[in-house]
């Protein structure tokens, strides 16, 4: 009888090398699966700081020099030469934005500025 219970110990632990063994295997293969990371999602400017940016580089682009930005009001009032000119931007309910161009200053100076401001504003939009 004690060789059966030698042997069927011998046997028990060899079984129980071979279970820890595939269990080790398996655990390792399960652990080496990797996901792929979820992309990350940066959420794109707001509409109105977008607008906002796209007027300010666009008087820039015709050469007018901000003198100030109050973006709270939505004013932005630079000159170029003797003319001023004022942009405002507005939200609006349906959560667009309004923009409205103006340049005024002396007679005979540039009519078509805030035209030119506007087109330029609209290119930096992508329109």
């Amino acid at each position: 009888m004690k060789i059966a219970l030698k042997r069927s110990a011998r046997w028990w632990r060899r079984d129980a090398i071979h279970v820890a063994t595939l269990f080790l295997a398996v655990l390792l293969q399960v652990s080496g699966c990797a996901s792929e990371p979820a992309p990350s999602y940066a959420p794109p400017p707001s509409t109105f700081d977008r607008s906002w940016s796209a007027a300010i580089a666009a008087a820039r682009d015709e050469g007018v020099q901000i003198l100030s930005e109050d973006r709270a009001s939505g004013v932005i009032i630079g000159n170029r030469g003797e003319q001023e000119v004022t942009i405002n931007v507005r939200n609006q309910a349906d959560g667009s934005v309004r923009m409205e161009f103006g340049a005024r200053g002396p007679k005979g100076s540039d009519p078509g500025l805030a035209g030119r401001v506007s087109r330029a504003y609209d290119r930096r939009m992508g329109r």
